[in-house]
């Protein structure tokens, strides 16, 4: 998110690493910035980069970074929504969710379904709920999540992970244990920077799609598409492996 601190998704076997915090928080102005979760579906409290450790306690501060307007004009949240295709009753958990930068847009773009915000920062999960209760998002439910477990209270249609997956450690476990969070139309989407953008988390941290692709087969996932309107990132759909395309024959 910012090049000093960026929040989204920890690792969950590295100690306290912010699982979903990270993914949807937005860089400071300027070329430079990096925009990562604190915490990411299931929340990051803390977000590793070497030897360094940065928390997302005080929720109020980093709102006015995740949530600043500036933002829209390169993370696009309207265009991500719309091509997810989500019908009104679906339900979706925000994994990373942080603020609700991107949770109550969804709150509002399914007014029939409803939405897990869930984020491993305390702070955080205090906030979005406090936030989905005065803008009226009664469909919205801050969920705090664990390193190794979003916690998402039952299934799901879509979980979106912002900026955050390249903070997950044990990923393969990880998103195997995500199967049985996801309903039968169940699917992934996950946005993270691309290497060589002006912000992001470290080069080194970074992960290439194709990489991304590799590890979510290998976890029993299968590509479905990737969206390319992003100008700093990729965007990437996943269905479980074992889910028969839509057209496929018996």
């Amino acid at each position: 998110m910012k090049n000093p601190a960026s929040p989204r998704h920890a690792s969950p076997i590295l100690a306290l690493l912010t699982l979903g915090a990270c993914a949807h928080h937005a860089p400071e102005s300027g070329q430079g910035a990096r925009h990562e979760p604190a915490h990411h579906g299931g929340g990051h409290s803390l977000v590793h980069h070497g030897a360094a450790a940065h928390r997302f306690e005080n929720a109020e501060e980093w709102a006015k970074r995740f949530e600043d307007p500036g933002r829209d004009a390169w993370q696009r949240p309207e265009e991500v929504i719309a091509a997810l295709g989500l019908p009104p009753d679906a339900k979706v958990a925000d994994v990373g969710s942080a603020t609700g930068y991107f949770a109550v847009r969804l709150a509002r773009a399914v007014p029939q379904g409803h939405v897990f915000g869930v984020d491993v920062e305390p702070d955080m999960a205090r906030y979005l709920g406090e936030r989905a209760r005065q803008e009226g998002l009664g469909n919205l439910t801050a969920v705090l999540g664990e390193p190794a477990d979003p916690k998402i209270p039952e299934p799901v249609d879509l979980v979106l992970l912002v900026n955050t997956y390249h903070h997950i450690e044990g990923r393969q476990a990880y998103f195997r244990q995500l199967l049985g969070s996801l309903t039968p139309r169940g699917r992934v989407a996950i946005i993270d920077f691309r290497k060589g953008q002006p912000m992001g988390p470290p080069e080194e941290s970074r992960l290439a799609p194709e990489a991304v692709r590799r590890e979510m087969e290998a976890a029993g996932y299968r590509f479905v598409e990737e969206h390319g309107f992003l100008p700093n990132q990729y965007f990437l759909l996943f269905a479980p492996a074992s889910a028969r395309p839509a057209g496929a024959t018996p």
